[in-house]
């Protein structure tokens, strides 16, 4: 430990945000980080606990608290403190192959369950990892490191995710050879597509896959595994195929004049506008332009938040985002204590700008759709909402979800987003592959495991778990690879 009465001695400090009637003019990442030694100062508020709650990835009543990959948290914030960038990032890549993801867009599990945070501000851990990972790039400590040796062994991985991309750079440092399969143009899955460039942008994505590649990795894009290539044959030419196809399928909202034009998922929303972006800046026209239009957002959760600074970002004249949940407490509830994950109200980024675009919050709690208003030609001019309240139900005991008598209006809307989350593998996938899946149709596995009912067919990320993180996400792709690599070599050193 390198500071003792470091948490003492200095305040928490992050990086300064442009400001948002600013940031709404580009779609660039908008943070500006500290510089080296202010950032070496937040290492020393680490009290190396002796319970580090920060990397304990643990379960507390449904939550995760700490780091999902056990990330030696106050060993790399102690290295920070007292200049050993080097080693810092060595120990970092002990347990995270992808720092500058989850330095950007990880919800930051590991602060909210640091001891400092418990009676004052916790340490800024995941701006020091940010400053331990760019610093590599920048020094060159994150150059590509192939293998010395290869086994003669091969893994086809369909997917390019960040469960994909785990698994494939895990086996490929074991000495396997890997290929990597996305039906996209680009490598890269939900980081590429389905996270706005203003949150991580993509020329991040194409460093880490130079390194990958320069490391061994094959990848190979617009081939859509199951359409273009059948099973078969994946299973032929190599000895394991890893599913890390994610839970792709959007929950949709069943509602009366479902079928107007200006409806769409989010995640097609946020797809064409990140390739549109990539493609041509925007003059291409192909991507869902919410100018001057009023947008309403069905579901408040990160993927909401991103189609709501997206939609500013495209000038549009108001943007509603609908929650059927209460607002959360702004400060934790007494039945809510430290270690858990803090159950309170966070005003994100695309929150922030509509309050200084707008002059309100952009959010309406305990609010569902009710009904899709259709014009004459068949286009979305409004959306009918009804005011949801809790009851419980005197047969069942349970809590349900009742509309409020006369509490239904309308909200003008030429564009309707559904970001209510996603229900588990596409069929067409699964199908395909034979493999058995659970009643959430995410793929079926033993207790722990990731062996799929069929021979040499192993399964993780969201496709396995459903919809989670992107932590986890690696989390998952780091313990498949390990399965994987037992079953083809008798046991594994991963």
């Amino acid at each position: 430990m390198g500071k003792p009465t470091g948490f003492m001695e200095y305040k928490r400090e992050v990086s300064k945000d442009e400001e948002p009637l600013s940031r709404i003019n580009h779609f660039n990442e908008f943070h500006e980080h500290l510089p080296k030694e202010k950032q070496q100062l937040q290492g020393a508020r680490c009290m190396d606990c002796g319970v580090p709650f920060c990397q304990a990835g643990m379960m507390i009543c449904g939550m995760t608290s700490g780091c999902p990959l056990n990330n030696l948290i106050p060993e790399w914030n102690d290295l920070v403190y007292n200049g050993n960038w080097r080693q810092a990032y060595y120990r970092l890549k002990k347990t995270s192959n992808f720092p500058e993801f989850t330095s950007r867009v990880c919800p930051g599990l590991c602060e909210c369950a640091c001891t400092c945070g418990l009676n004052g501000d916790p340490v800024a851990t995941k701006e020091n990892e940010y400053a331990i990972i760019e610093n590599a790039y920048a020094e060159g400590y994150a150059a590509p490191n192939p293998p010395q040796v290869r086994t003669g062994k091969s893994v086809a991985v369909i997917g390019s995710g960040p469960s994909g991309l785990a698994v494939a750079d895990q086996l490929n440092k074991r000495g396997h050879s890997v290929t990597v399969y996305e039906r996209a143009d680009r490598v890269g899955g939900l980081l590429m597509y389905g996270i706005p460039n203003m949150k991580l942008e993509k020329q991040i994505i194409d460093r880490k896959i130079d390194v990958m590649k320069a490391e061994g990795v094959n990848f190979v894009t617009n081939t859509d595994i199951g359409k273009d290539v059948k099973p078969a044959k994946l299973l032929h030419d190599f000895d394991r195929v890893v599913l890390a196809c994610g839970a792709s399928n959007p929950r949709d909202i069943k509602a009366p004049g479902r079928d107007a034009e200006g409806i769409y998922f989010a995640v097609d929303f946020l797809t064409r506008n990140t390739k549109s972006l990539l493609d041509s800046d925007f003059t291409d026209k192909t991507y869902i332009d919410t100018k001057d239009k009023d947008v309403v957002i069905i579901g408040g959760g990160d993927t909401g938040n991103d189609c709501l600074g997206t939609s500013i970002r495209h000038g549009a004249k108001s943007v509603t985002l609908l929650e059927m949940m209460p607002k959360a407490p702004d400060k934790r509830a007494e039945n809510n204590p430290w270690p858990e994950w803090p159950k309170v109200c966070k005003t994100d980024y695309g929150h922030q700008e509509a309050i200084a675009l707008y002059g309100h919050d952009p959010r309406m709690y305990c609010t569902t759709v009710k009904e899709f208003i259709k014009d004459k030609k068949g286009n979305l001019k409004a959306v009918k909402v009804v005011e949801l309240s809790w009851e419980k139900d005197a047969a069942t005991g349970r809590m349900n979800m009742v509309e409020v008598a006369g509490s239904e209006k309308e909200l003008p809307a030429q564009i309707c987003l559904i970001a209510a989350g996603f229900l588990g593998a596409q069929k067409y996938v699964t199908d395909a592959f034979g493999v058995e899946v659970t009643e959430r149709t995410n793929v079926k596995t033993g207790n722990g495991k990731f062996a799929t009912s069929v021979e040499n067919v192993f399964v993780t990320g969201d496709m396995h778990r459903g919809q989670s993180l992107v932590v986890w996400a690696i989390r998952e792709g780091r313990d498949c690879a390990r399965e994987v690599d037992e079953s083809l070599m008798g046991y594994s050193n991963l």
